[in-house]
């Protein structure tokens, strides 16, 4: 009889350290990438003050680059800033409503205004300190 209940709480124990575990792994959730259509994105420019979007196609190869360190920032910056990618093929009048001829372009927007833009593949460090600087945060 002890055997089995020791058993059995061994078990529980176990899989509340694998539920912990896995928990741990997981992103919070301001530490997602958002992605950013023609009908939510009003709605993100006015619940985030400090956003930040990628638009980006997926047949550009230096949107493949500038894709991980987006999400890389993403996480640094978790809190800070929110990161959003939107796909220019899928929405268009997004894309022609600010201008973007050349992908990838990353906008920044400061309480709901365009406040600077990247255009081109840039390294990790230059697109956080630009991003750092739009924002007045510490680099």
């Amino acid at each position: 009889m002890e055997d089995e209940e020791l058993q059995r709480i061994r078990e529980r124990k176990r899989r509340e350290l694998e539920e912990k575990l896995h928990a741990s792994r997981e992103p919070p959730p301001q530490a997602r990438v958002i992605l950013v259509e023609e009908t939510n994105f009003g709605l993100l420019l006015s619940q985030h003050p400090r956003l930040v979007v990628d638009f980006w196609a997926e047949w550009c190869g230096p949107c493949r680059t500038v894709g991980p360190i987006i999400e890389t920032l993403c996480r640094e910056m978790a809190g800070q800033v929110t990161f959003g990618k939107c796909n220019t093929d899928h929405n268009p009048r997004l894309a022609a409503q600010f201008g973007i001829s050349a992908i990838p372009t990353i906008l920044l927007f400061r309480g709901g205004q365009l406040a600077d833009r990247i255009i081109g593949a840039y390294p990790k460090d230059s697109i956080k300190s630009r991003i750092c600087r739009t924002f007045g945060l510490p680099p």
